[in-house]
């Protein structure tokens, strides 16, 4: 009499559980394909091949996932609790093999589809005409620097930096190539002119990151280093800080906007007035 409460009790728990997996399964499988949480939509040529990079992975781990959560709801089911006397098994060293192949095929595979755009993101030469920003990150706050109408970033000076002054990079304004150097709270670009940023940080490690430019690079101290992309629509943004860097990480945010050639030029030209006005 006990052993038929045990066995149907544990024929209760394998069906709740094997149809709570089988149920889960099919929701997120549901949720993928209607893309009910997914990314905004990319801003950049670059960021259309991460995006087919990221559908061939969430396809192939997807399939992965599918298959062993269903199997798992079956082995639940079929070796559930019915008297018999357990058994165990010692492994099968060939399914061991094959499926550790099968991994390291998936994911050198994907490495290597991936590598193209990794290079292009990483390894491209700058274009002679791209437009140059200096980025500063610390501690809570980006901060831009934008050459003035000479094209040329002026002299700095470690002596000089002094964020509630104004001067975060430290401008040496004695410098004539450094008078017209304008530098904002606020990242504008113009639309389909290649952009190079140069990341820094004076602190600690910061990390720059646009959803809509697919971009993540970390700004680390002591490095200047490139960040290149084309914006190819207008629009305004946020950029956000991914690395966490001290209590106030979640507050390092900076508007990020992506302008057409005229907005951008007339932007330019009100903040070098602002400037000389205010020098």
């Amino acid at each position: 009499m006990q052993t038929k409460n045990r066995c149907a009790g544990s024929t209760t728990t394998a069906f709740i559980l094997a149809f709570f997996l089988v149920v889960f399964t099919l929701v997120t499988v549901y949720l993928f394909v209607s893309k009910t949480w997914w990314f905004p939509e990319t801003i950049t040529p670059i960021g259309h091949e991460i995006d087919v990079q990221t559908q061939r992975t969430l396809w192939l781990t997807g399939i992965v996932f599918v298959l062993s959560q269903l199997g798992l709801a079956w082995v639940v089911w079929r070796y559930r609790n019915r008297g018999e006397r357990a058994r165990y098994s010692h492994g099968n060293n060939t399914l061991e093999v094959l499926w550790t192949l099968a991994t390291a095929l998936a994911f050198i595979g994907l490495g290597v589809l991936a590598q193209f755009t990794w290079a292009k993101i990483h390894l491209a030469e700058p274009e002679p005409d791209a437009v140059v920003i200096e980025v500063l990150g610390e501690q809570f706050a980006w901060n831009f620097r934008y050459p003035g109408p000479d094209g040329k970033f002026g002299r700095t000076r470690t002596e000089l930096i002094n964020s509630g002054a104004g001067n975060p990079f430290g401008i040496d304004r004695s410098d004539p190539a450094a008078a017209d150097d304008i530098v904002v709270p606020i990242l504008n670009v113009p639309v389909n002119r290649p952009i190079e940023l140069r990341l820094r940080a004076k602190d600690v490690i910061h990390s720059f990151f646009v959803r809509e430019l697919r971009l993540k690079q970390d700004a680390v101290p002591g490095l200047e280093i490139p960040l290149r992309f084309v914006a190819e629509r207008t629009g305004d943004f946020e950029l956000v800080c991914t690395e966490l860097c001290g209590m106030g990480h979640q507050r390092m945010r900076a508007p990020f906007s992506v302008k057409t050639a005229a907005e951008y030029e007339q932007w330019l030209r009100d903040e070098l007035a602002l400037l000389q006005s205010n020098p």
